[in-house]
């Protein structure tokens, strides 16, 4: 089987053909994003595989099909950026990586508020210059604050659980309580008593028709002056626009975003010597209170190297005619 990989990195190349060795797969690489402009070159492949930014509309979907594609294989957990009906009506399967590493992005949420909070990322610069002063570092204890967490999937459930731990009283809210996360001391409430309630808000859900633009501003409303937001989950559950306004009033006092809803035009390529366009990310860059990191949540040895077993397992099986035995690697 051959298979077109897109939005390929060095670290994609590395940890693929690692895991290749095993499948013995004709792999061909591009670093672009898949869409309307690139999607022609797709010549004598069953499958591709896809990330986050990769854009598969239903033209997309259309000239796969028509090129001879029978699968697309997200190596990621979100599926937003892929039409299903169109592909569900052109015949292709499409598979993703449910769960590759939890406790990596659980963690990197982590890393961003004690970051944030401790601001760290400061101390370490001021350092380096022989600057020993402290002031403008003050932070707060995370014991006792209460923590609210959207999403208690199995990035969520890590997160709730590190959060425990540090002392925490941690609020849920889920579509889908978890009965095993509540026995630990967790607490499920409405959506709106954790806004309320929350020193710290972090999302961990998809992003969903339901949700896009889920911190907007009425949400921020409801939320204690002064909150600290994390997002590891997708760009557009937050509205830009509304934040922006929330930090210069000081409604949030610390934003930690790992994504951004324009982020294909931005993250995974270096920019250091172009002159970015986007005013919405060159505001957030200006807060000191706001720390951006670039879709590197998911960034870990581990991480990688389950994302490539099951991407390419999940192949293997397709290119049989069976179906992977665990059902939420499919979406059609």
């Amino acid at each position: 089987m051959k298979i077109t990989f897109f939005s390929a990195k060095p670290y994609d190349k590395e940890f693929f053909n690692r895991a290749n060795e095993a499948f013995g797969f004709e792999i061909e690489y591009y670093e672009t994003h898949l869409g309307p402009h690139i999607v022609n070159v797709v010549d004598d492949s069953a499958a591709v595989c896809v990330f986050v930014n990769d854009k598969l509309s239903a033209e997309v979907i259309s000239v796969l099909a028509a090129r001879g594609v029978k699968v697309i294989a997200l190596r990621c957990a979100g599926f937003n950026n892929v039409d299903l009906d169109a592909a569900k009506e052109h015949g292709l399967q499409v598979c993703r990586v449910p769960a590759y590493s939890p406790e990596a992005v659980a963690e990197h949420a982590v890393a961003m508020l004690l970051t944030i909070n401790r601001k760290t990322h400061k101390a370490y610069n001021r350092v380096r210059e022989q600057n020993f002063s402290l002031n403008g570092l003050l932070g707060f204890n995370l014991h006792g604050k209460t923590v609210g967490v959207i999403g208690t999937g199995k990035i969520g459930k890590v997160f709730c659980k590190i959060m425990l731990g540090f002392g925490c009283k941690v609020l849920a809210y889920d579509k889908f309580p978890d009965a095993t996360l509540g026995q630990t001391g967790v607490q499920y409430v409405s959506q709106e008593l954790l806004l309320q309630q929350s020193d710290v808000i972090s999302l961990h859900c998809p992003l969903t028709e339901e949700n896009h633009y889920l911190i907007n501003k009425n949400s921020i409303g409801m939320m204690k002056p002064g909150v600290t937001l994390i997002n590891t989950s997708r760009g557009a559950l937050i509205n830009t626009a509304d934040i922006i306004a929330a930090l210069k009033s000081q409604k949030v006092g610390n934003l930690c975003i790992d994504v951004y809803e324009q982020e294909e035009k931005l993250f995974f390529r270096d920019l250091s010597d172009t002159i970015i366009v986007d005013d919405n990310i060159q505001r957030l860059m200006s807060f000191p209170n706001v720390l951006i990191t670039a879709h590197q949540a998911f960034f870990t040895e581990e991480a990688l190297t389950e994302i490539a077993e099951v991407t390419l397992h999940s192949l293997a099986v397709l290119g049989k005619g069976e179906r992977p035995s665990n059902p939420s690697v499919m979406l059609t």
